[in-house]
């Protein structure tokens, strides 16, 4: 009986050893391109500065994923990413104890589409809508909570466009 119970260990510590011997940290195949150009973002919304923050947010989530090339021109770039500001919202999360009126608490929305395209002109994929969100405080003031939400949201951003470009879609 023992004996049986030595087998049947063994072959279920041999099986998990073999189901485990290719498993790969991180994504399973390479991008199809080595270098990428990143144009500056274009926006559709009114949220001032937003641009520019956006724009070195993604080119810097791109260069610490390491996985291809940050150049500076489209004409160095195997593929080109285009990203235009399609949405800014800010929604009321909740209110003030004292005063029902005034909020305290905003959900803020932020909403890209992009279009990743190589360099002869085939598209990988077109108007990929990518939302992100988070909640900003008014305690300090509404518009210096969103002024220092701003930054967060393109950081979640460009981490959802570094995944939407080059992991497996």
């Amino acid at each position: 009986m023992r004996f049986w119970l030595h087998v049947s260990f063994c072959i279920i510590a041999l099986g998990a050893l073999v189901g485990c011997s290719n498993y790969r940290l991180g994504t399973a195949t390479a991008p199809t391109f080595s270098a990428l150009y990143v144009e500056p973002v274009t926006s559709q919304t009114l949220l001032p500065q937003s641009r520019a923050i956006i724009s070195t947010q993604v080119r810097e989530a791109f260069a610490k994923d390491g996985r291809i090339r940050i150049v500076n021109s489209p004409e160095a770039a195997d593929a080109i990413l285009h990203v235009k500001l399609r949405d800014y919202r800010r929604d009321i999360a909740s209110v003030q104890e004292n005063d029902t009126g005034l909020a305290r608490k905003f959900t803020l929305s932020l909403e890209v589409a992009c279009t990743l395209q190589r360099k002869n002109s085939d598209m990988l994929f077109t108007d990929r809508i990518l939302q992100v969100q988070r909640d900003a405080f008014t305690d300090g003031g509404q518009l210096q909570s969103e002024y220092q939400t701003v930054p967060l949201l393109a950081e979640a951003l460009a981490k959802k466009i570094v995944h939407a470009v080059l992991d497996v879609w």
